[in-house]
C-alpha cells in the first residue's frame, strides 16, 4: 500500500477490498495462534494479561469477556475528534496491518474494518493518548466504535486491535502529502519572488547542480529553470545585483534539502504502512508466535522529524524574501509596494508583521519530539520507552496549515512587485501569477488590502500551482 492510495480512500472515498492471498495469509496465522493456544505455555495477550498483567492467566471461558475489557479500559484518549480523513486513513492502515497476516487477527475481524470503510462508518477518535509505543488509545476508540458491544472477538483479536501504530501512521500519510504540495507551490512562489526581486539567475545554471549532486538541489533547479523559462532575467544585464541576499540565491539548496528529507520521510512511510506493527509476531511460515517490539516506530517518528526541521527553513526563507519585497531599499520598488512612491499610505507593508508572526509560530513546530523520555515508573518499569509518533505527525500536520498561510502572503507580495516592475514573466511564472490574479488584484492606493487571503491559501492547496 502506497501513501498515494492512504490519501485516496481517506479523502476521495475510494472503495477497499481484501486481496484473497491476505485471506489465506490471516486464516494461516489465526491457526498458529489456535495451536499455541492449545499448548501448556503462556502466549502474550492470548492466553495472558497485557503489559504488567502478563503473568496473569486468562482462561479459555474467560476470553471473550478479557477481549471486550481489553478494550474498553483503554479508553483513556483525550482532546477533540479526529477529522474524517485521520479516522478513515487509520482504518486503512489498520486493515493493511492485519492484511500482513502477522497478529491473531482473522479474516473476518479485518474485513470489518473494510466494511466500515466502505460503508463509511466512521468511530469518534480522540487525537490526543498516545505517546506512540503502539497508539493504544485512539485505536481503543477505533475499536470500540466499530465493533458492537456484542461482537465476538477470538482470542488475541482485541489486542490485534490495539497494539498498532496505525492512528500514528495514518496521520503521517495525510500529513506528508500536504507538506508535498506545499513544498511544490512554495518554489513557485520562490520563482514569482525572483522575478518580483529581478534576481540574479546565475543561481540556476546547470552547472550548480553538476557540483554538488544532491537529487532534491537537481531537481528544484530544473524545475525553477522551466517556471522561469522566457524570463526577461536570462537577459544579459537583467539582474539588479552581482549577488542576491541568501534566501534568494539560496532557494535551490534551501529547497533541495527540504525534497531530500521528504524522499527520506516517504521511504519509511512507505515501509511502516506495509509492516508489522504489533506484539506478539505471529510467523506462519515457522508456525510461531512470540513477543516482540515491533510498535516502536522510530523510524517514521524520526523520519518526521527530520522533515519538519528541513521545512522551516523553507518557510523561514519565505517569510524573509516577502518583508525585504516591501522594503523599498532592498526592492528597488516603493515602500511597502505601493502603486506609486511617496505615498504615504502602509500599501502591504503590514503583512511584514503578518507572515514574521505566522512563521515564528511555524518554526517552533519544528522542535524534534521523537527523543522525548517517558516515565520508567509505568508498569513496573516495563513500558520505558516512547516515540511521540503522533506528536511528529500532528505537528508536521499545524506546521503545513501554516506554511500555507506564509506563502499565500508570499504570493501576494511577490505579484504586486512583478506588476510594479514590468518585467516580461517566463511561461511557467507568468501562468502562477494569473492564477493568482484571479483570487487577488492589484493592489491599488485607493483600495483596502484584501480581507482575506484565504483564496490564495485554497490555491496552495489545491495544487493548481503545482499542475501547471
Amino acid at each position: 500500500m502506497s501513501p498515494e492510495e492512504v490519501v485516496a480512500v481517506a479523502r476521495s472515498g475510494r472503495a477497499v477490498e481484501l486481496d484473497p492471498a491476505a485471506v489465506t495469509r490471516m486464516q494461516a496465522a489465526r491457526a498458529v495462534a489456535d495451536r499455541a493456544l492449545g499448548s501448556s505455555g503462556p502466549v502474550y495477550g492470548l492466553s495472558t494479561g497485557v503489559g504488567v498483567r502478563k503473568r496473569a492467566q486468562v482462561a479459555t471461558d474467560e476470553q471473550a469477556a478479557f477481549n471486550s475489557r481489553l478494550i474498553l479500559n483503554h479508553l483513556v484518549g483525550q482532546g477533540e475528534p479526529a477529522p474524517e480523513d485521520a479516522v478513515r486513513a487509520t482504518l486503512l492502515v489498520l486493515a493493511n496491518v492485519l492484511a500482513r497476516g502477522l497478529t491473531a487477527a482473522g479474516p473476518e475481524l479485518a474485513q470489518r474494518v473494510v466494511d466500515a470503510l466502505n460503508e463509511r462508518v466512521h468511530p469518534t477518535v480522540r487525537m490526543l493518548g498516545s505517546l506512540g509505543q503502539a497508539d493504544l488509545a485512539p485505536m481503543g476508540d477505533l475499536a470500540a466504535g466499530l465493533l458492537d458491544a456484542d461482537a465476538p472477538l477470538e482470542p488475541g483479536e482485541g489486542l490485534a486491535l490495539l497494539n498498532n501504530n496505525a492512528f500514528a501512521t495514518g496521520l503521517a500519510s495525510l500529513a506528508v502529502a500536504d507538506c508535498e504540495r506545499l513544498l511544490d507551490a512554495s518554489l513557485v512562489a520562490g520563482a514569482l519572488d525572483l522575478e518580483a526581486f529581478a534576481a540574479n539567475l546565475s543561481i540556476l545554471d546547470p552547472a550548480v547542480a553538476r557540483a554538488r549532486p544532491y537529487a532534491g538541489l537537481a531537481s528544484s533547479i530544473a524545475d525553477l529553470r522551466a517556471l522561469l523559462d522566457g524570463s526577461a532575467l536570462f537577459g544579459e544585464g537583467a539582474a539588479r545585483n552581482l549577488q542576491d541576499p541568501l534566501t534568494f540565491r539560496c532557494l535551490p539548496q534551501v529547497h533541495g534539502a527540504a525534497r531530500d528529507a521528504l524522499a527520506f520521510a516517504r521511504v519509511q512511510l512507505a515501509t511502516e504502512l506495509n509492516a508489522a506493527q504489533g506484539n506478539p509476531l505471529v510467523d506462519a511460515e515457522t508456525g510461531r508466535i512470540f513477543s516482540v517490539g515491533n510498535f516502536d516506530v522510530l523510524p517514521l517518528a524520526a523520519a518526521l522529524d527530520f522533515l519538519r526541521i528541513a521545512l522551516a527553513p523553507v518557510l523561514t526563507c519565505a517569510n524573509e524574501r516577502m518583508v525585504k519585497l516591501l522594503q523599498a531599499p532592498l526592492s528597488g520598488l516603493p515602500e511597502g509596494l505601493s502603486e506609486r512612491a511617496g505615498s504615504a499610505e502602509d500599501s502591504l507593508s503590514e503583512y511584514g508583521p503578518a507572515g514574521q508572526a505566522l512563521t515564528a509560530e511555524a518554526r517552533l513546530l519544528a522542535q524534534p519530539v521523537s527523543f522525548e523520555l517517558v516515565s520508567s515508573a509505568h508498569a513496573e518499569g516495563i513500558e520505558d520507552r516512547m516515540t511521540m509518533a503522533p506528536l511528529a505527525a500532528r505537528r508536521l500536520a499545524e506546521m503545513t496549515v501554516l506554511g500555507e498561510r506564509i506563502v499565500a502572503v508570499e504570493l501576494l507580495v511577490a505579484c504586486q512587485a512583478i506588476d510594479l516592475r514590468g518585467l516580461e514573466l517566463g511561461t511557467g511564472t507568468a501562468r502562477a501569477h494569473a492564477l493568482v490574479r484571479d483570487r487577488a488584484p492589484f493592489k491599488r492606493e485607493a483600495d483596502p488590502i484584501p480581507s482575506s487571503l484565504e483564496p490564495l491559501r485554497e490555491l496552495v492547496r489545491s495544487g493548481a500551482l503545482r499542475d501547471g
